[in-house]
């Protein structure tokens, strides 16, 4: 399909600054640019690849100054990165969607499957299993008995839910995932350890994206929670009764040890990790690595690990470099306090 700057710049609520009829049909990265393509520029760094790129369409920000001429049709809009998400969006949602059962699928006599659902082959889909209208279900996925899968959802190859969890609307879980798992809970005993049944279930509200290998585990009593727009990067951790707030993002290999309490809109990096029992404040921000081991206020950013704010970490990082000439330089000045000693 083909659309021109124009109709692009009425979209995205942007200006026009050069032929308003140039027409795109794909997208491309701005270094990467070619005929018929429409790339966008936000990072500063790759201004350069603006006065060379062979796209027909750019999308920049407002405020941009050239420093020469360019070739491309710019649409000029607040926020570039923002504009062509939606652009991307809308390209997605005019991909055609597969609908019916297939043949290779079990699906129980059971269950109740919405209009204009897809269940892909060799799909698992158990006793008085609810799957909401338009649903995407992949090969291979597993729902087991009595879970509900809201509409809109999209589950990829090899996701596994587990019995009696609870899916809102317009939920997607990359492949591999595992919603509901059994809790880590086993008490110690006189000959090792006895396994604690982990009765309760999961709870994924509506607009929440899940990535791929990542694990939300079920409750011992109750729910574990994940609340609406939450978006989880691949191989995220969620223990048992754990609750996370409503649009806070977390990148890969984060891990949430049991019964802790995430607020909203919070950002957590990369192989950050939580203790369990802890809560964290709305609009924490989280950096990488660092180790969460006590209770966070909201509106406060920390790194490290333990955690601490900012300006004491990469205090606490310079000197930390120093250690080993101070380290000499100690074990220098001792040796000179034991000579001076030893001269009395």
């Amino acid at each position: 399909m083909e659309f021109t700057a124009k109709q692009i710049a009425q979209f995205v609520e942007g200006r026009v600054e050069g032929d308003e009829n140039a027409t795109v049909n794909t997208f491309a990265k701005i270094e990467e640019g070619r005929e018929g393509a429409i790339s966008f520029l936000s990072n500063p760094k790759y201004t350069h690849f603006l006065y060379e790129t062979a796209s027909s369409v750019v999308l920049v920000n407002e405020d941009l100054k050239l420093e020469h001429e360019v070739k491309a049709t710019l649409i000029r809009v607040k926020n570039a990165y923002e504009s062509v998400a939606k652009l991307l969006q809308l390209y997605e949602s005019m991909k055609p969607k597969k609908t019916g059962i297939d043949s290779l699928a079990f699906v129980s006599p059971s269950a109740k499957i919405g209009d204009n659902c897809y269940i892909g082959a060799f799909a698992y889909i158990g006793e008085g299993v609810e799957i909401g209208e338009g649903s995407q279900i992949y090969p291979h996925v597993v729902i087991e008995d009595n879970a509900r899968v809201g509409s809109g959802c999209l589950l990829y190859p090899n996701v596994s839910i587990y019995h009696d969890c609870r899916l809102g609307n317009n939920v997607t879980i990359h492949s591999g995932s595992v919603i509901g798992a059994d809790g880590f809970g086993f008490a110690p005993s006189t000959e090792g350890y006895d396994k604690i049944p982990q009765i309760g279930i999961v709870v994924i509200e509506d607009n929440v994206e899940i990535g791929a290998n990542t694990c939300v585990d079920r409750s011992t009593m109750g729910q574990t929670i994940v609340h609406k727009g939450v978006k989880l990067d691949n191989l995220v951790q969620v223990a048992h009764n754990v609750e996370v707030g409503e649009n806070t993002v977390m990148s890969a290999q984060v891990g949430i040890a049991g019964s802790t309490k995430i607020g909203a809109w919070c950002m957590v990096g990369g192989q950050a990790g939580f203790s369990g029992h802890i809560k964290i404040g709305d609009k924490t921000f989280i950096g990488a690595q660092s180790g969460i081991n006590r209770d966070l206020k909201g509106d406060q950013t920390v790194i490290g690990s333990p955690a601490m704010e900012p300006r004491g970490y990469f205090r606490s990082s310079v000197i930390f470099q120093k250690l080993p000439d101070m380290y000499k330089q100690l074990d220098a000045l001792q040796k000179e306090v034991e000579k001076l000693k030893a001269n009395k």
